[in-house]
């Protein structure tokens, strides 16, 4: 490749508004590589599995007792080898789902009766047990096991949904943050709006609706005052930077700090756990198989993106970031773009504390705590400019997700906590200069 075609890649529009996917994809590598672990199935398949094994070796009548503990996985481990091997024809003695004292219950019921066993369905944890040496025509060699295999624990589906359930109230409070940000301004009150959100929603449930028997319309009703409590402050925000020129720092330094007050002053200091079971749909309920979190945020991102691309209010966003003064004279209402701008702020702050209070089962005064920072920094490593008029809202969604990705690695390699912070702050910081050293190129 020449030096003219690489620069020419190099400054293509698809590099310049989304470079950072490559930097996720290659933060991705790594924690796979550094991950890798030999892995042992659990659940339905190594059930199956497990099942077919005993029936390979021993045939259909072989006499099996199934072990397993008494988790979600190892639950559905053993429904499936029962299942499979009553299929077969095969005799199940017995099927334990708890402690190595159940199963040494179970395994003196079998012999006194006279019977034995040819095989224990077992996991890889309860193969290890040593109650099954304690019988001479038992012993540990009779237990059949999953058959383990490599693959690295960053890539397993489990640990792919936790971060993308985890990064989601994140990346939809960075919608808003995104647009703020594009019209050179911020919003450091975000954090704060989550706890109002949540504690306001949780009271109003709690005191005006039946509490844990409110109904899901009185659930709605304060779903949307949580929301709107949140609007009213950002709106608050959008007419102090409007109409009396207050620089958007000091205004939401300010709000951050009332909206915070207040919060611990509604809940008295405390957490509202008298919700109703309707309420926590939102955060733990699934839709099509998504995580309703990973769904909205899903949504609200075609949503965001549509508006800032394709939509003359967007325009209006980039057109006030770029120079608030020619955008005046062009036509552009700057005032109300504005109002309107730090209002959406502030609703997404607010669903975003619906949210949490919805995974939580509780309203809490405490929620939210340096999420400003945490938005701020997805935002700006997605390639958005704090200088304002650059970023794009797919490019948020990266820096959300690289950033989510740092910490689940250096989580899951065991990195000290406090080397954590030092990774991050120097991400943040390494964003912000590239942005720096792509505006003087």
């Amino acid at each position: 490749m020449t030096k003219k075609q690489r620069s020419k890649l190099l400054n293509s529009p698809f590099v310049r508004d989304y470079g950072m996917i490559f930097m996720l994809l290659m933060l991705v590598i790594l924690f796979s590589l550094l991950t890798v672990k030999l892995q042992h199935p659990t659940g339905a398949s190594a059930g199956n599995q497990v099942a077919n094994t005993i029936l390979a070796k021993h045939g259909n009548e072989a006499h099996v007792l199934v072990v397993t503990r008494s988790t979600k996985e190892d639950r559905a481990f053993a429904q499936a080898a029962v299942k499979r091997l009553e299929s077969s024809g095969a005799d199940v003695l017995g099927q334990v789902n708890g402690s190595a004292a159940d199963a040494r219950k179970a395994i003196e019921s079998i012999l006194s009766e006279g019977k034995t066993f040819d095989a224990i369905a077992a996991n890889n944890v309860t193969a290890m047990w040593t109650v099954y040496d304690r019988f001479p025509s038992v012993g540990s060699k009779k237990c059949v096991t999953p058959k383990p295999y490599t693959w690295p624990n960053f890539l397993k589906v489990s640990n792919l949904m936790g971060v993308a359930n985890q990064t989601a109230i994140y990346a939809i409070i960075a919608i808003g943050m995104t647009m703020v940000i594009i019209t050179a301004g911020i919003d450091l009150s975000v954090g704060s709006l989550v706890a109002l959100a949540s504690v306001s929603s949780a009271i109003f449930v709690r005191d005006y609706c039946g509490g844990t028997e409110a109904s899901l319309f009185m659930v709605l009703a304060g779903i949307l005052l949580g929301i709107g409590v949140c609007a009213a402050a950002g709106a608050f925000n959008g007419f102090m930077v409007t109409a009396f020129q207050i620089p958007p720092f000091i205004v939401t330094l300010g709000m951050m700090m009332m909206a915070s007050g207040l919060s611990f002053r509604l809940a008295e200091g405390r957490s509202i756990p008298e919700l109703p079971s309707t309420f926590f749909w939102l955060g733990r309920g699934v839709t099509l198989g998504v995580p309703n979190p990973v769904f909205l945020m899903i949504v609200l991102y075609l949503i965001a993106n549509f508006v800032m691309s394709r939509m003359v209010f967007g325009r209006y966003i980039y057109s006030i970031g770029g120079n608030e003064e020619a955008a005046r004279l062009s036509g552009v209402p700057v005032k109300r773009v504005l109002l309107a701008v730090y209002t959406i702020c502030g609703a997404l702050a607010g669903l975003g504390g619906i949210m949490l209070t919805s995974q939580l089962s509780a309203g809490d005064p405490k929620f939210g705590l340096m999420y400003e920072l945490e938005v701020i920094a997805a935002v700006v490593v997605g390639g958005t400019s704090l200088m304002g008029g650059q970023g794009k809202i797919f490019g948020t969604l990266i820096g959300a997700f690289i950033i989510a990705v740092i910490k689940n690695g250096m989580n899951l390699t065991d990195v000290d906590p406090f080397n954590q912070k030092i990774v991050l702050g120097a991400v943040l910081t390494a964003a912000v200069l590239i942005d720096r050293l792509k505006r003087h190129a």
